[in-house]
């Protein structure tokens, strides 16, 4: 009995210390985010130096044992006091956040947790002397053409075979010498099947005024269009796994004709800490380093040395055509996948989906007519609703004066748009010619 006694005993201080561990690390990792993330990382230096194991750092080089923590306090202080703290201090031209608030129990708590966190190891193939990496890119363009070559041959030598072998019964047959040629046996032999000649003639006629007119009507129609671009931007990480606003790159969308392409700065606004975890990543990282002017070595710094980013342009409009993103966003209410898709599930920089793909996406407008075409706009003018209902529920001052002005003027035209529910911007003019054209 005394030893379960003692069983029970030891498992619930265990459970009791295992508890308490947790909780120590939930207010580190809650201190790290509020206090400490903004300038630093755990396993790499950012604007500020890593901060894994950072205690074990400071005493092994000469610092006084409290030093790191009058350190979190006031830097200042410290740098004055300790040898060790004043070289910190010159790790870089930005000066630190004083953090007089927090206790030596809290700033152990996010050096706990800190250092709990074991470093992230990118796993890359590594390939031996002896073994060499094949890729499988399937047959050449080479092989197709050699292949059609030796075809070619054999066809060509077998119909001169069959020529020879029909002349020569022919002449065994007559007793004179006879010799007909590609031509003359093509045109006899359609003269003798004049009526399959003329149907196929007919069908082919028609096959080329059919896939010509499909060809003119294909004139204007981009979709699946993919420029290359400079640096590969993979909106599943940065929109889907990261969750990213579009507005937050984007951000005249709201307020401008154009959505706008976010500046070098905004994307260094995450990517000064941020430098990928494999050497891939990394090199693409390059590329916005460059255009930036920022080297990334210590605290980081501007050269001033930059290399624009040339993007290129992905739904381009005929210059004959207005749209307004703002107009469509704020006023319309319009969802950014209604046109674009579903960013967060696209690998790829930017392309024109078609509308097959689009109509598959929760939420959006069923249509027709093929992307960034006018029978896709007129189309979307004449289902997407301005709102459900009469427009003085919308609480916008600009669709409360239209909804005044039709009671006032033609009362009946109001209710029969408000027929099925809904206004659209058909009924409120979205097929006048000069709402795009003008």
């Amino acid at each position: 009995m005394f030893k379960r006694i003692k069983s029970v005993i030891f498992g619930s201080l265990v459970l009791l210390l295992l508890v308490n561990v947790n909780v120590v690390l939930a207010q580190g990792e809650a201190l790290y985010k509020a206090k400490c993330m903004a300038c630093h990382q755990i396993h790499k230096d950012g604007t500020g130096p890593k901060l894994f194991e950072v205690r074990k750092k400071w005493l092994d080089g000469g610092a006084n044992a409290e030093s790191i923590y009058t350190w979190v306090n006031n830097w200042e202080m410290s740098a004055k006091k300790d040898p060790y703290a004043q070289t910190v201090s010159t790790w870089a031209p930005i000066a630190m956040s004083n953090f007089p608030e927090l206790k030596k129990e809290e700033i152990d708590a996010i050096f706990d947790y800190v250092d709990a966190q074991a470093p992230v190891v990118a796993v890359t193939p590594e390939v031996t002397d002896n073994e060499v990496v094949v890729e499988d890119k399937g047959p050449s363009t080479w092989f197709w053409v050699m292949i059609a070559i030796v075809l070619f041959v054999i066809v060509g030598v077998v119909s001169k075979v069959r020529r020879d072998l029909k002349n020569a019964l022919s002449e065994s047959k007559s007793g004179e010498e006879f010799d007909q040629s590609y031509s003359m046996e093509l045109r006899t032999w359609a003269w003798e099947n004049k009526k399959l000649v003329g149907l196929a003639s007919l069908i082919i006629v028609v096959a080329l005024i059919v896939l010509g007119f499909m060809d003119l009507n294909s004139i204007g129609i981009v979709e699946n269009y993919q420029p290359t671009q400079p640096i590969e931007f993979p909106h599943t990480v940065h929109a889907g796994v990261n969750g990213i606003d579009c507005k937050y790159c984007h951000n005249s969308v709201t307020k401008s004709k154009t959505a706008g392409l976010p500046t070098v700065n905004v994307c260094m606004n995450c990517h000064k800490q941020i430098n990928g975890r494999t050497s891939v990543q990394q090199e693409k990282i390059k590329n916005i380093y460059a255009a930036a002017g920022w080297n990334p070595e210590g605290a980081g710094s501007y050269t001033g040395k930059t290399k624009p980013i040339v993007w290129n342009k992905v739904h381009v409009l005929p210059d004959h055509v207005y749209f307004n993103h703002s107009q469509h966003v704020v006023i319309g209410g319009v969802d950014c996948k209604q046109c674009h898709g579903d960013m967060t599930k696209q690998k790829e920089t930017a392309r024109v989906l078609p509308v097959s793909e689009l109509n598959e996406i929760e939420g959006n407008v069923k249509l027709t007519k093929p992307t960034l075409t006018m029978g896709w706009c007129i189309e979307c003018h004449g289902e997407k609703e301005i709102h459900n209902g009469p427009l003085n529920g919308k609480n916008n001052g600009y669709y409360n004066e239209i909804h005044k002005r039709l009671l006032n003027n033609d009362k009946s035209l109001y209710d029969k748009y408000l027929k099925d529910g809904k206004v659209t911007v058909k009924e409120l003019g979205g097929w006048e010619c000069a709402k795009c054209h003008y």
